[in-house]
């Protein structure tokens, strides 16, 4: 029953944040702010599962030891969508998971929250 509440939870979450988003914004800062949000929601309790089980990031407070630190590695939104789409080690794909709007947002997080976007 608990995982059943806190799935609903994550899809409730991320349902308003893309709510959000589909009715526009007045400024690309405010479009940047809404993506952050949506991409960090997913990180820590969005996707299933949810990134922060296995990643760190500073920024979520993440503290997972099974994937790479993100803060030390770093990524490109590239590199993440790629590695959402087509799973890598032991990591899963969520592309069967994750809309591309998903994955864009979770991606532009990662890489700016861990340094790696320039």
């Amino acid at each position: 029953m608990l995982d059943r509440l806190v799935t609903s939870a994550r899809r409730g979450a991320v349902a308003a944040i893309l709510a959000g988003l589909a009715c526009g914004t007045a400024s690309g800062a405010d479009d940047d702010a809404a993506l952050m949000a949506l991409g960090k929601t997913l990180f820590t309790v969005g996707a299933v599962p949810p990134c922060a089980l296995c990643h760190t990031l500073k920024d979520a407070g993440a503290t997972g030891a099974i994937g790479p630190a993100f803060d030390d590695l770093q990524p490109g939104p590239d590199q993440v969508i790629a590695a959402l789409k087509s799973g890598i080690g032991a990591m899963p794909s969520y592309r069967g998971s994750l809309s591309d709007e998903q994955m864009r947002a979770l991606a532009r997080y990662v890489s700016k929250a861990s340094g790696g976007a320039r």
